[in-house]
């Protein structure tokens, strides 16, 4: 009688990671950008280096996969520290999203951002500069 019922609980415990681990699996990322303007859903002066009086910049992602919801989080990085984390969901099997991050005008030097899954693996990255 015991033995059934740890297996049950074990069943419970295990089935919702799982999920959680196949709904990231299917999840691809088609193009990252980093950008000074989203228009129309569009990423606008995407580039890889920027001047630091940018203001503010957005991380515009597409992404595919076989299920039509999931989340995903948009994590800022200056010189290797996280400056932000932003959750965003994904609604359909093809999705555009976006983030924006203010940057500060001293903050000059090697920016990245990556885009999670829900459960923490890196599905893309990319990187950028801020110039003096």
């Amino acid at each position: 009688m015991k033995a059934k019922i740890v297996l049950g609980l074990s069943i419970i415990l295990i089935l919702p990671a799982l999920a959680l681990a196949q709904g990231s699996a299917g999840l691809t990322v088609d193009d990252i950008r980093v950008c000074t303007a989203i228009e129309d859903r569009q990423p606008v002066g995407a580039d890889t280096s920027f001047d630091s009086n940018v203001g503010k910049l957005f991380c515009f992602t597409k992404l595919s996969g076989d299920q039509d919801s999931a989340v995903i989080y948009h994590v800022w990085y200056y010189n290797d520290k996280e400056t932000a984390r932003t959750e965003l969901s994904v609604r359909a099997k093809t999705w555009r999203t976006w983030s924006n991050k203010t940057i500060p005008n001293t903050w000059t030097g090697s920016w990245r951002v990556d885009i999670l899954s829900s459960d923490g693996n890196v599905l893309g990255s990319m990187e950028f500069t801020v110039r003096e």
